[in-house]
C-alpha cells in the first residue's frame, strides 16, 4: 500500500492490526490513544494530536516479529509519513517523519535522555543510527516542524504505560478530521 485514502482505511487498520506489539509492554493501539491523550493534555493544535495518534501507523504495515526482534529498521517513520500523506499535510506527516530523528536528537542534546528511554526504545536507536552527533543535530533543528517532532517525540517516551488507557481511538476522530486536508 503506497497511501491511505480514507480516515475510514486508518480506523481500519488500526482495528485490524493494533493490537500487534513492537517490543513494548503495550499494542500498537494503547500506545497511539496514550500519545494522543497526552498531546492533547497538553495543549497540542490538532494537527499535533493526530500525529501523536498515527505516528507509529508504518509499523502496522511491517511484519510483527522483525519489529520486535530489533533485527531491521523499516524506517516506518518515513513509511507512515508517505501513507498519510494524501489525507494530511506536513503539519501531521512532518513531525511522523522526524519523530525518530527527533529522539537522535534529544540523545545528544540532553544527555539525561538516553536513560529515560525504554528497552525497546535504547534498542531500536542502534539500529536508527544512534544519537546524531553535533552537525546532524544542527541540520534537524534547520527542518520544519523540528519543534513539533520533539513534542511528539515525548509523548511516545511517556505514551507506553502497561495500564490501559480509558480512552479510546474513536475519541480523536475530531482531532483528525479537523487536521485532514
Amino acid at each position: 500500500m503506497t497511501h491511505l485514502s480514507s480516515l475510514a482505511d486508518i480506523e481500519q487498520i488500526y482495528a485490524e492490526r493494533g493490537g500487534q506489539t513492537y517490543g513494548e509492554d503495550v499494542t500498537q493501539l494503547e500506545h497511539a490513544v496514550q500519545c494522543a491523550a497526552l498531546a492533547e493534555a497538553d495543549g497540542a493544535s490538532a494537527s499535533l494530536i493526530a500525529a501523536a495518534l498515527l505516528h507509529d501507523i508504518g509499523h502496522l504495515f511491517e511484519r510483527e516479529d522483525a519489529v520486535a526482534a530489533f533485527t531491521h529498521d523499516g524506517r516506518h517513520e518515513v513509511a507512515g509519513a508517505r501513507l498519510l500523506g494524501g489525507l494530511f499535510d506536513e503539519a501531521v506527516c512532518q513531525p511522523i517523519a522526524l519523530h525518530v530523528a527527533a529522539k537522535r536528537y534529544l540523545c545528544l542534546r540532553e544527555p539525561a535522555y538516553h536513560d529515560t528511554l525504554s528497552l525497546a526504545s535504547r534498542q531500536s536507536l542502534a539500529l536508527q543510527g544512534g544519537p546524531f552527533d553535533a552537525a546532524e543535530a544542527a541540520a534537524f533543528e534547520r527542518r520544519a516542524y523540528w519543534r513539533d517532532a520533539v513534542a511528539l517525540r515525548r509523548f511516545d517516551d511517556k505514551g507506553k504505560q502497561d495500564e490501559l488507557s480509558a480512552r479510546r481511538f474513536a475519541e480523536f476522530l475530531p482531532a483528525l478530521h479537523a487536521a485532514a486536508r
